[in-house]
């Protein structure tokens, strides 16, 4: 009998690169730690998110003047600004709306930092710069388990993952918030585990704090994919200990360093 062998090469899609000006349409506080942003306009006509780690870069609004300065040039072009330079900050688009032309970002709060003041006070009319994705990473399905970790800043592509993966599919959530009125749910046709860490009040970014509970873990059976976001130090230790100690094949682990301690607009990944 024939067998099929699966699909597991992933694809990189580039997109051409728009930069948008959009109005805060409606807030929603959906834990302590997490607020939604929900934005739109005209201009969000041909946005596209395929990948469910894609992240946009946010522009800000001055803090003081309230204006939003409109980059000279787009980003990640290379080429340089005129002007001062406006804060920006990568998020991952939670949901669009192709219909409404809506956008929500969920925000996730920690310290007093401009994205989280910014959502913090954000009300409908508020306007916010929005660039990319300048590009998606399709990642297949076609595993016998997955393996999810993060903490607070990847719950949004948690989400988006776990609602494209197929019915039945074996597949382990490992995800870290303060405590337990921050533990949000996600609708998923797989057959979800979920292990939620909590810091109870710690500093966010124990470096430890995922890795200790994923020792005690067992993982799905067979040929995983194994995602992981969260601070970089923290990535890089659960990375090794899946690969070093648990034999994951280092090309089915994506890990990202989504904001490194101490460290403002960070975004790295980690290759080994």
């Amino acid at each position: 009998m024939e067998t099929t062998t699966p699909n597991r090469t992933p694809q990189r899609v580039r997109h051409e690169l728009h930069f948008r000006l959009l109005d805060v349409v409606a807030t929603q506080r959906l834990s302590p730690h997490m607020v939604r942003i929900t934005l739109g306009g005209p201009d969000l006509q041909g946005f596209n998110s395929p990948g469910f780690d894609d992240h946009v870069k946010l522009f800000f609004p001055d803090p003081v003047s309230g204006e939003l300065v409109r980059p000279s040039s787009p980003p990640g072009s290379g080429a340089p600004q005129d002007g001062p330079r406006p804060t920006m900050r990568d998020y991952t688009p939670r949901r669009f709306d192709t219909e409404a032309l809506t956008l929500e970002i969920d925000f996730a709060l920690h310290d007093a930092g401009p994205a989280t003041t910014w959502a913090l006070q954000a009300q409908v009319g508020l306007r916010i710069g929005v660039a990319g994705p300048r590009g998606s990473f399709i990642l297949p399905t076609d595993f016998d388990g997955h393996l999810l970790i993060g903490d607070d800043t990847a719950l949004p592509a948690i989400a988006r993952r776990l609602a494209e993966l197929p019915a039945g599919a074996p597949t382990l959530v490992l995800a870290e918030v303060d405590g337990p009125a921050d533990e949000l749910p996600m609708d998923s046709a797989a057959a979800v585990t979920t292990v939620w860490v909590h810091r109870l009040g710690r500093p966010h970014g124990q470096p430890n704090l995922l890795l200790d509970r994923l020792k005690d873990l067992a993982l799905p059976a067979g040929d995983i994919y194994a995602w992981v976001a969260c601070e970089t130090r923290a990535a890089k230790a659960l990375r090794s200990h899946l690969v070093d100690t648990r034999g994951v094949r280092p090309e089915w682990i994506k890990a990202a360093g989504y904001w490194r301690q101490g460290t403002a607009d960070s975004h790295e990944n980690i290759e080994g």
